[in-house]
């Protein structure tokens, strides 16, 4: 992918597409570190290809404070959370995100997104993160089964060497969430970035390598079974 160019192509239906420019180098080749829209399921969940028209059910599960407490911009009407996707989906198509939303499965219903961020294919090392559930998902086991389908995913299917996580310092009970979950603290950084309402955010980050995912993923698959399935990695 060399860029995307904004309404680039018109439609017979006076509409306007976004164009993408692609092109093939003459002895490079595709990483085999890909990481491809899929669906996963777990008992609980489904993580499906995010996509433009979850707009309104992002909108319904993310629109309260408590979400958006550690993170910002927050996104505001249900046009503004088209825009959330549709910058997801821009980093989809460039190669350096991949967002799902996630699918309660006993009803349906879109409670949320997560997704994996910052690729990089010649380390193969990714982020999880850019999660929110609704608060009727939130302290179920949909998110500890998502987080586990994406681990799952990033180790046994595509091949990570590292997956990593980060959280705002002040967020207490993310931090206590990522060391239930088997992650190792690896660094903070500290006042890493603005946040839009000029205050300074120092970043906590959290990984897991391939060795440490043969401790991690049995942990996970406990607590999953447990007869509450109740979540405990409310990040």
């Amino acid at each position: 992918v060399g860029g995307i160019e904004r309404a680039a192509v018109a439609t017979v239906l006076g509409t306007f597409l976004d164009g993408v420019g692609m092109a093939r180098i003459a002895g490079r080749l595709p990483s085999a570190f890909r990481p491809w829209p899929v669906t996963r399921a777990g008992e609980a969940v489904r993580l499906v290809p995010l996509r433009m028209e979850h707009a309104a059910a992002l909108h319904a599960a993310g629109d309260e404070d408590e979400i958006w407490a550690h993170v910002q911009p927050r996104p505001r009407g249900i046009d503004g959370y088209a825009a959330y996707i549709r910058r997801a989906l821009d980093e989809q198509i460039l190669g350096t995100h991949l967002p799902f939303a996630v699918q309660r499965k006993a009803d349906g219903e879109i409670v949320g997104t997560t997704r994996y961020a910052h690729i990089d294919p010649a380390n193969q090392t990714l982020e999880i993160g850019w999660t929110f559930y609704g608060k009727g998902a939130r302290r179920t086991a949909v998110n500890t089964e998502a987080k586990y389908l994406l681990f799952a995913h990033a180790f046994d299917t595509l091949g990570a060497n590292r997956v990593w996580l980060q959280t705002d310092k002040r967020n207490e009970r993310s931090e206590r969430a990522l060391t239930r979950l088997g992650a190792t603290k690896d660094a903070e950084l500290r006042d890493e970035r603005i946040l839009p309402d000029g205050t300074l955010r120092t970043s906590v980050i959290y990984a897991i390598t391939r060795p440490d995912w043969a401790g991690v993923r049995p942990r996970l698959q406990a607590f999953l079974a447990r007869p509450s399935r109740s979540d405990i990695l409310s990040v």
